[in-house]
C-alpha cells in the first residue's frame, strides 16, 4: 500500500494554523484566501503558504471563482472530499457492518461480515482484517487514498490504547484491536464504544448536528448510550459513562447478562422482548407470532414481534408498547441526570419506533420532573443501521480535523 496517505497525512495536519484553515474551509467553504485571512486573523502570506501546502497534499482544491469586490475575481477553496476515504466498522453481536465514507461522511461503499458463534479474540481480529483487506484491495476506490480506520465496538473500550476491555456478547476481554490493525495496515486506527460512535455519527451527519448536549441510545441486543456534553463525548473516569443498559429499572426484574436483576437491558433489549413474547405464548396467549414461527417458539425474536405488530397483532403491539414504557423509565433517568437537549434512539430495536414511542412518551410525561424535562426532544436515528459505522468514520475525521 502506498504510505503517502496514511500516517503522513496526519503529520502534515499537526499544525494549529493548518488545522484552523482546514476546519474553516470544511465548515464555511467554498472560501477565498482573503476571507480565510480575515476570519482567522492570520496574515495573507501565511494563509497563502498553508493553502499551497494543502493543495499540494490534495486536501484542498481550487474551485469556481467568487464574486468580485472591485478587482480580480477571487478563486475559492473547498475540501477535496472525494480524494480520501475512511473505513468505519460497527462490531455487533452477530455481524460487523463496514462502511467507507469520504471526508464529508458521504457513503461510498458498505458490506456485512458475519461473526461466528462464540468467537475468540483472534477470530474477531481476523474477521476485521479480512473485511478491511477486501474493501481496500477489491473495491472500486484507489487503495492509496484510505487514511484511517474507525471501530465501534460494543461493551467497554479503552479508547487511549484501542483495546476492547470487555465485549459481553462474546465474553471476551482485552482484544488489542488498535495495535493489530495499525501494524497490519499502517494507518491510524481509533476504537470506541458503539453507542458513542452512533452518537458521533448523528452529531456530525444526522439528527444531532444542532445539539451540543446530546445522548444517543443504542437499543439492540444490548442497550448503551453515548453522552455528548458541550460537543464532546463524555467517557467518565473509567469509560463506564453511558452504560444505561445496566441501570436498574425493576428490583424484582429478570436476571441480566451482567449478573444483576432488573436492568433496563434485561427488560427492553432485543433478547428480552423475544423472551417475554415466548413466555406469554407458552402460557396460552393468542398471537399471530405463532403462525409466523410455525409454533416453534424458540424461533421468536424481536424482528418477528415487530413483524407481527406491523400486521396488527394486538399482543405484539402491547408487548412493544410495554417495552417503550421500560425505555421511558431509562430515558427519564437520563433526562434527570444529564438534561440533554435531544435524545436520539438507534439500534435494531429502534426499528419498531412507531410502537415504542407511545410508551416512551407516556412514561416521560408522567415521570418527568419539570415541563422542560418532559418536553425533551426524542427522535430516531437519521443514519439508521449505518449510524455506528459512520460514527466510527467520524473518529478519524475528528483526528484529521483536530486543532490539537
Amino acid at each position: 500500500m502506498n504510505k503517502k496517505y496514511t500516517r503522513g497525512s496526519f503529520k502534515l495536519m499537526k499544525s494549529m494554523n493548518r488545522s484552523i484553515i482546514l476546519n474553516m474551509i470544511r465548515e464555511e467553504g467554498p472560501l477565498s484566501r482573503a476571507d480565510i485571512a480575515k476570519y482567522t486573523r492570520l496574515t495573507p502570506p501565511t494563509v497563502s503558504n498553508i493553502v499551497k501546502e494543502l493543495i499540494e497534499a490534495d486536501f484542498v482544491i481550487e474551485t469556481t471563482q467568487g464574486a468580485s469586490k472591485g478587482g480580480r475575481k477571487p478563486t475559492l477553496l473547498e475540501i477535496n472530499a472525494d480524494h480520501f476515504y475512511i473505513i468505519g466498522i460497527d462490531v455487533g453481536r452477530y455481524k460487523m457492518n463496514l462502511v467507507v465514507t469520504n471526508l464529508f461522511g458521504q457513503l461510498k461503499d458498505s458490506a456485512e461480515l458475519e461473526i461466528k458463534d462464540n468467537p475468540t479474540s483472534e477470530e474477531i481480529i481476523n474477521t476485521l482484517q479480512q473485511g478491511i483487506h477486501q474493501t481496500i484491495e477489491c473495491g472500486s476506490l484507489p487503495p492509496d487514498k484510505f487514511i484511517g480506520i474507525g471501530i465501534g465496538m460494543h461493551g467497554i473500550v479503552d479508547t487511549t490504547n484501542g483495546v476492547s476491555l470487555f465485549a459481553p456478547s462474546f465474553g471476551l476481554h482485552n482484544i488489542p484491536i488498535k495495535e493489530r490493525l495499525e501494524k497490519e495496515f499502517n494507518m491510524i486506527v481509533k476504537v470506541e464504544n458503539d453507542a458513542r460512535t452512533m452518537t458521533l455519527g448523528e452529531s456530525w451527519f444526522g439528527n444531532g448536528n444542532e445539539a451540543d448536549n446530546l445522548v444517543g441510545v443504542n437499543v439492540g441486543h444490548g442497550i448503551g448510550a453515548g453522552v455528548m456534553i458541550n460537543g464532546r463525548l463524555f467517557h467518565g473516569e473509567n469509560s463506564l459513562a453511558g452504560e444505561i443498559g445496566h441501570v436498574t429499572i425493576d428490583l424484582s426484574g429478570p436476571k441480566c447478562t451482567c449478573g444483576n436483576y432488573g436492568c433496563l437491558q434485561a427488560l427492553a433489549g432485543g433478547p428480552a422482548i423475544a423472551e417475554r413474547a415466548a413466555k406469554e405464548l407458552k402460557l396460552g396467549k393468542s398471537s399471530l407470532i405463532r403462525e409466523l414461527v410455525d409454533d416453534q417458539l424458540e424461533r421468536v425474536d424481536g424482528a418477528i414481534v415487530y413483524d407481527a405488530a406491523k400486521q396488527g397483532d394486538v399482543f405484539s403491539i402491547e408487548l412493544l408498547h410495554q417495552t417503550g414504557r421500560y425505555l421511558g423509565v431509562g430515558l427519564t433517568n437520563l433526562i434527570h441526570t444529564l438534561n440533554p437537549k435531544k435524545i436520539i434512539i438507534g439500534g435494531g430495536v429502534s426499528k419498531a419506533g412507531q410502537f415504542l414511542m407511545k410508551g416512551i412518551e407516556e412514561t416521560i410525561m408522567s415521570r418527568g420532573l419539570t415541563d422542560q424535562g418532559r418536553e425533551t426532544v426524542i427522535v430516531p436515528s437519521m443514519l439508521g443501521e449505518q449510524a455506528s459505522a459512520i460514527g466510527a468514520c467520524v473518529l478519524i475525521l475528528e483526528e484529521f480535523f483536530s486543532q490539537k
